[in-house]
């Protein structure tokens, strides 16, 4: 659902040969591969394993030349050597990326990556748009709000309008631009739609918290409205990225 962000992105930084990228919360891999489509060399690092291995599959298929790429469990320290390069793009494209450890669990990793770049590199940051503006704000909000915030915080909250430049700040990093990118969330049917938002992890908290049988009714009536004529789902969104430097 992001692919146009991604887009608009590397497109915006002309990402291609040369371009040394680490994705920070990489997930199954797909914005790395496009990366890695217009000549860049990636690296990923992920905290979810079976999200990870997902993007192994993609990006480093058994027998197939690894071209540089690499892939960690972890932070930026599982995929850059001693003596590697440093990284000439940093990502964290994923707005549910470390959000459960809050801003200063996502600043202290944006701080260790930036430490792998070379000065001036662009680092970005993506974030959800206003909320008025973002139609799975409704479905996320059942997973913010089944969730047990003692037990199980959720991994989802409403962006603030200086959000990302308060987080690049807290990092150490200098804003250097920003931009929207409208990303609408489409699905075949509403099972499917259930199913896709499920995979994104901003519900297991609720459903640890709860049972996933609520969670789904619960999420299933907050698509209703999404519902069009001919049973597919459409919520248009507009998510927004910030670009600051090393």
């Amino acid at each position: 659902m992001l692919v146009p962000l991604y887009e608009a992105v590397y497109e915006r930084l002309e990402a291609g040969p040369g371009t040394r990228l680490l994705s920070l919360g990489c997930g199954s891999g797909l914005a790395l591969l496009m990366a890695a489509a217009r000549g860049a060399t990636v690296c990923g690092v992920d905290r979810d394993a079976r999200r990870l291995e997902l993007a192994r599959e993609r990006l480093l298929p058994e027998g197939a030349p690894g071209n540089g790429t690499r892939l960690g469990l972890g932070g930026p320290e599982t995929v850059r050597g001693p003596d590697g390069p440093a990284f000439t793009l940093i990502t964290a494209f994923d707005p549910l990326f470390s959000a459960g450890a809050g801003s200063r669990g996502l600043a202290q990793a944006l701080a260790g990556a930036a430490a792998c770049a070379e000065p001036g590199s662009p680092v970005v940051l993506a974030g959800w748009g206003p909320q008025e503006r973002c139609a799975a704000a409704g479905a996320f909000r059942v997973a913010a709000r089944l969730a047990d915030p003692m037990c199980a915080p959720a991994r989802w909250r409403p962006s603030g309008r200086d959000d990302l430049e308060n987080l690049a700040r807290e990092a150490g990093l200098a804003p250097d631009g920003s931009g929207r990118v409208a990303c609408p969330y489409g699905y075949a049917d509403l099972t499917s739609a259930v199913r896709g938002l499920l995979s994104t992890g901003a519900f297991d908290a609720a459903a640890r918290a709860t049972d996933e049988e609520q969670v789904v009714k619960e999420l299933t009536e907050a698509l209703h409205p999404y519902l069009r004529g001919d049973g597919t789902v459409w919520m248009p969104n507009v998510f927004r990225y910030l670009i600051a430097r090393v």
